[in-house]
């Protein structure tokens, strides 16, 4: 049998201490080139209300730690006036029409098909924190939090299972958000969370920044200024741009300070056009010969040789299909242990070629 799992049933079946191991094992599978990864592929396509487009994200990867393929697919209508991706863009019946299809390597089979919301803030948090783990000071207990939104609670709920942090300061440009982020995050996670107005005493005297917002969408412009930077500070970003839209939450000075850049993926890099990256080395300002993947870290392939005063920055420049391959892995094996999701018959999709074969006809996929 097939499963659907709900987001609701992601909840329960992938806390964020699983997630983390997820995706430890497939970037240590990707850095030692036995995991598939297809660049993500992003679109907009006209339809037939000129003022209506559909834009689709599509990973596609597997993880053979685990043998399970996937296959993510999100889409959603949006009208053609400014703004009308990000904060400002309501979802059709006001959800999220993004899934993910997890396929057995060993038989081709479905296992499940599983809503994505839910995990997709969680592995983009889970990977901060491997990202964290290899790359920031073992001693980091402070944390310089910009944004309130999922992506933000997500990160911070990962880097606190990884480092062990004390102290938070969240800036966020909307007042009610930060203070409503530092009332909930703190009762959460259990530790101080102060919210401030002023985006330079966010990261001020702090080990970590991590940058979690909507700015590339809404303003375009960087969320700090790279003058602002402190030896030994461990950065973190998740904007990044693609064939669509330009988007950076970090400014060229932050990249060209950096001792260390981490990336997901150099071929997503060339793939999803990311000019944030690509326009410093063009110009000089920053080589490839300090960029460094997460997979070749994890995998040890790569050594990581950085003193206690250097910059290092981890760029989470993509969604990859490994992820979604390895966190569908573990969520499909608690799940069923679990009694969660609803079943449906696997041979719905999967065509019968009995009568073929007899025939001596061996029909490719």
């Amino acid at each position: 049998m097939t499963l659907i799992l709900t987001d609701q049933d992601v909840a329960l079946a992938h806390p964020m201490e699983d997630c983390i191991e997820s995706m430890e094992t497939a970037f240590r599978d990707y850095g030692a080139n036995t995991a598939v990864n297809i660049p993500r592929v992003r679109y907009i396509s006209k339809t037939t209300n000129p003022n209506m487009i559909y834009g689709s994200n599509i990973h596609i990867g597997t993880t053979p730690s685990y043998d399970t393929a996937a296959i993510r697919i999100g889409g959603s209508a949006r009208g053609t006036q400014p703004n009308a991706q990000g904060s400002q863009s309501a979802k059709y019946d006001n959800r999220n029409w993004g899934f993910i299809c997890l396929i057995d390597m060993q038989t081709g089979q479905p296992l499940a098909f599983i809503q994505e919301f839910f995990l997709s803030g969680i592995r983009v948090g889970a990977t901060s924190g491997v990202a964290a783990k290899y790359l920031a000071a073992p001693q980091a207990s402070t944390i310089g939090m910009f944004g309130s939104g999922k992506l933000a609670r997500t990160d911070l709920e990962a880097l606190v299972k990884v480092r062990p942090i004390k102290k938070v300061k969240i800036y966020s440009p909307t007042k009610e958000h930060r203070e409503q982020f530092a009332k909930e995050m703190s009762q959460s996670l259990e530790i101080d969370i102060e919210p401030v107005d002023n985006p330079q005493l966010a990261m001020l005297d702090m080990d970590i920044v991590c940058c979690a917002t909507n700015a590339g969408y809404i303003s375009g412009k960087p969320v700090f200024d790279g003058n602002w930077l402190e030896p030994g500070q461990f950065v973190i970003s998740l904007q990044n741009s693609d064939p669509n839209f330009k988007k950076t939450e970090v400014d060229e000075l932050t990249f060209q300070r950096s001792s260390l850049i981490c990336i997901n993926d150099r071929e997503s890099v060339y793939a999803n056009g990311q000019l944030e990256l690509l326009d410093p080395i063009e110009k000089g300002v920053i080589s490839w010969d300090k960029i460094i993947t997460l997979g070749e870290i994890v995998c040890g392939s790569a050594s990581v040789d950085h003193k206690p005063d250097d910059i290092v920055y981890y760029k989470n420049s993509t969604g990859m299909g490994i992820q979604m391959a390895a966190a569908g892995a573990l969520i499909y094996r608690n799940a069923k242990k679990m009694g969660l999701g609803h079943e449906i018959p696997t041979d719905w999709f999967g065509s019968d070629l009995t009568d073929w074969y007899a025939k001596g006809f061996f029909p490719s996929a």
